[in-house]
């Protein structure tokens, strides 16, 4: 007996994943009781193509994230006369500092005051301020990079005094396996972080927090920026290296 063939489920489409994360980020602020508006949603795409950027503009996105510098500036460069802003969320090179500078808007993992002086050093004076954010270390993980909290105010307060540096806030990454309860903890301390900031008379309003496998948690403790890769592109389409 011949058994009748299954039907494949639908691919989703790029309009289906962003309605998709839409529709989450609009459910976390909703438990959190927080405007949705309060929250952006920053497409990471790395790995992703200009066509694939070109697409997710149409649909009405304009904050996109890179990791990595050379691959990133193709991009940005193929895209100088549209609308989007530019936010590079890789580990930062003492020797990448210039091209970052020059090409992108925000800068979200300064986790050293040397680097933050060559960023300001070299932002192109006919810019406006580079947004930057400052990383915390806020999980027990050595593989990622950030200031410790007990060394961050310091630093703060040194970024904030840069002439072409404009600090917006900080930023965190947690490991992949941080289970949902420690997921809180973490980011409801880099809140906390922000928190003591602003009391300090710092101008901070950005937490750069929750990416597509924790974003719910990060939304509920605060998060005004989510960087999103996966749950909107899906895998990689190409390598990024």
């Amino acid at each position: 007996m011949l058994s009748t063939p299954q039907n494949s489920p639908p691919v989703p489409t790029p309009g289906d994943r962003l309605d998709s994360v839409r529709r989450r980020i609009a459910a976390a602020a909703t438990a959190a009781h927080r405007d949705v508006d309060s929250i952006t949603l920053l497409a990471v795409t790395k790995g992703q193509d200009v066509a694939v950027i070109r697409e997710s503009m149409q649909l009405g996105l304009v904050q996109f994230g890179e990791n990595y510098v050379d691959e990133a500036l193709p991009k940005i460069d193929a895209l100088q006369d549209s609308a989007a802003q530019w936010h590079f969320i890789g580990r930062l090179q003492a020797n990448k500092t210039r091209a970052i500078a020059a090409a992108f808007s925000w800068v979200h993992g300064v986790d050293r005051l040397r680097v933050a002086e060559r960023l300001s050093a070299q932002r192109p004076p006919q810019l406006p301020a580079l947004n930057v954010c400052v990383q915390v270390r806020v999980a027990n993980d050595p593989g990622k990079a950030g200031v410790e909290p007990g060394e961050l105010m310091p630093l703060l307060q040194a970024i904030d005094a840069l002439p072409q540096l404009r600090l917006r806030g900080l930023m965190c990454m947690l490991p992949y396996e941080m289970g949902e309860e420690d997921q809180h903890l973490a980011f409801a301390g880099l809140r906390k972080l922000l928190v003591a900031g602003q009391a300090a008379g710092l101008a901070l309003d950005t937490l750069s927090m929750g990416m597509s496998a924790d974003m719910d948690a990060a939304i509920a403790e605060g998060a005004t920026m989510v960087r999103v890769g996966t749950a909107l592109f899906g895998p990689r389409l190409t390598r990024a290296t």
